[in-house]
């Protein structure tokens, strides 16, 4: 497993500044977070590929700006918008080529969506994205279907190896569920984890603010996926500086360490 940071805990900062404060920072790995369509260019693409190259980082996942538009757009029964976003989605995974990115990040539809729907439309961008190299994982957010553990075992099982899931902590929380609840919901599918603390204090802390059950989540995540990513997402209101960001990464980089060894966290 490797530890990370999304460019998203620093928004509205523009995402290239974000990445370069985390590339100064010592922070090797990155996820991605679009903001706008103009930064699909793939002449600001090659801008954000020269800043991990030149500070040898990897760029693990990339997150869309159109995630509210995801119902409307795949969900719905009117095939041309289907088709449309089929086609916009392939300047994401153009993107992702090249700055190295392998996960994109999708949240999927809200409300009450047909499974075998679902299952229909996921396959398609799942399938796109493999033309292109690139694994589209399903993202437990509260507010979406995704937000059910139940449906996301049930779609895991429908799709079988076209597949994948990014597990967020503080959403399922949100969603009234426990984050290994998810966990074993999608297990081995599980590629990939939005992460942070949580406690009586709030869902979506700083790294050791909160009583959250590292050793038990990493320890259940290192037998279903060694190869998963653990990218530390926070929102701006919850800490001060840069610098609460790479304790917090450093924090998560020995816990990796120390379980994968069996040690103590």
């Amino acid at each position: 497993m490797i530890v990370g940071v999304s460019t998203a805990c620093l928004y509205p900062q523009p995402v290239e500044e974000s990445l370069y404060s985390l590339a100064v920072s010592g922070v090797a790995n990155v996820e991605i977070f679009l903001n706008t369509h103009s930064e699909l260019k793939k002449s600001f693409a090659h801008s954000l590929a020269n800043i991990i190259k030149r500070f040898e980082m990897r760029c693990v996942s990339v997150h869309p700006f159109t995630s509210e538009l995801d119902t409307l757009m795949f969900f719905s029964s009117y095939e041309r918008r289907l088709s449309d976003v089929l086609e916009y989605h392939k300047l994401y995974f153009e993107m992702m080529n090249i700055v190295g990115s392998k996960i994109f990040v999708f949240h999927g539809g809200k409300g009450n969506i047909q499974k075998e729907l679902y299952c229909e439309r996921f396959s398609k961008l799942f399938r796109l994205g493999k033309e292109f190299g690139i694994t589209v994982a399903l993202e437990n957010v509260s507010r979406c279907t995704s937000g059910s553990s139940v449906y996301i075992r049930e779609l895991s099982k429908m799709l079988g190896n076209e597949f994948a899931f990014v597990l967020d902590t503080k959403q399922a929380l949100r969603a009234g569920e426990k984050p290994l609840s998810f966990l074993n919901a999608a297990g081995s599918n599980t590629v990939h984890v939005h992460i942070s603390d949580s406690g009586e204090r709030g869902d979506c802390l700083l790294i050791g603010k909160g009583s959250f059950r590292f050793r038990e989540f990493f320890d259940r995540l290192n037998v279903l996926n060694p190869d998963a990513s653990i990218i530390l997402e926070l929102y701006r209101s919850g800490f001060n500086g840069i610098s609460d960001l790479v304790s917090s990464y450093n924090i998560l980089t020995r816990m990796i360490g120390q379980s994968s060894k069996g040690g103590e966290l």
